[in-house]
């Protein structure tokens, strides 16, 4: 589609409740989308992210590019962490790698009125978010969010959306509230008991996807359009995943591996983040994907080889993309 820039206000959706602040702590692909939805609705934005973006931001506003619209939306930006500072809502969207880190950051700019959710790949980094934040009345509520939305950054200061745009929110004493706030500003959100489950889910769909391409890098759908074996390939996959995640006490969806399989037609043409890392020459997340599954079935003793092999290959990849980062092999 023509690039064309129209004013960030055309029609956004409207609440009576009150405007909400808020901060997205790690101003990726996931934090710009749903930033700029909620900066589109009124809400004050502000992103933490990096120089060369925050400054293509506060010059031009954040582009979101759709497949229906190209616009530009004012916000606030910031290299600072301390830009958190009276956030009603963190969107809290860093690395998995980098969660305690992060989190420890931005604890001295909370209080115990603020809400934390996580935006992230993976199935734990609300409770190691926690550790570091705290848990008592003091403390910062902290939320999980299963994310269903694709997305990938083109440029500073650009995003670009590519389908879905859903949140799932584990409950807390305003996620209800906050949940309803998103859905009115364009963002379909509900608050669930079973969000434990479904960032499983979502991460036995990233274990399918997410390394395969990485290793080849190419989108979803052009993988299970190849005759070359992928698609049984991923069906022992998710049987692997499944596997541990009935050892963890994790009640998967019975229709699991249809989801599975269809997110290639809900997403096509999209690129993994892990593949997008790779690209860059960025650690990616896979020791907390096919790796925490592989992580936790050593704990239950269940094989998970073929996790195992994505899971030491991407490795590999990364190594390679990121020189810094070579060791040594080990002697035999």
């Amino acid at each position: 589609m023509n690039a064309t820039s129209q004013a960030a206000d055309a029609s956004p959706p409207t609440s009576s409740a009150p405007l909400l602040s808020i901060a997205v702590m790690g101003a990726g692909a996931v934090g710009c989308y749903f930033g700029a939805m909620l900066a589109r609705a009124g809400h004050k934005v502000t992103l933490i992210g990096r120089q060369a973006h925050v400054q293509a931001v506060q010059k031009n506003g954040l582009r979101l590019q759709t497949a229906k619209e190209d616009l530009h939306v004012p916000m606030e930006a910031s290299t600072e962490v301390s830009a958190i500072q009276g956030a009603d809502v963190v969107l809290f969207c860093v690395k998995s790698t980098d969660t305690e880190t992060a989190a420890q950051q931005i604890q001295p700019y909370l209080t115990n009125d603020t809400l934390v959710l996580t935006l992230q790949n993976g199935v734990d980094n609300d409770e190691r978010a926690r550790t570091m934040l705290g848990d008592d009345a003091q403390s910062p509520s902290v939320a999980a969010a299963v994310v269903y939305v694709a997305t990938a950054m083109a440029g500073p200061g650009h995003v670009r959306h590519f389908g879905r745009g859903e949140l799932v929110i584990a409950p807390s004493a305003r996620s209800q509230a906050v949940a309803e706030q998103f859905t009115a500003a364009g963002i379909p959100a509900q608050v669930s008991d079973n969000v434990r489950n479904a960032l499983w889910a979502k991460l036995v769909i990233n274990c399918a996807y997410n390394a395969l391409s990485a290793l080849t890098h190419m989108p979803y759908d052009w993988l299970v359009a190849q005759d070359v074996g992928v698609n049984p390939l991923i069906d022992d996959i998710i049987d692997e995943c499944a596997a541990v995640a009935r050892a963890e006490g994790i009640a998967l969806p019975a229709n699991m591996r249809e989801m599975v399989h269809n997110l290639p037609g809900s997403m096509p043409g999209q690129l993994s983040s892990t593949a997008q890392d790779l690209a860059r020459g960025k650690l990616t997340e896979i020791d907390h994907l096919n790796g925490y599954v592989v992580h936790r079935g050593k704990v239950h003793g269940i094989a998970t080889p073929i996790n195992q092999t994505l899971l030491v290959l991407v490795r590999l990849a990364q190594t390679q993309r990121m020189p810094a980062t070579r060791t040594n092999a080990p002697t035999p």
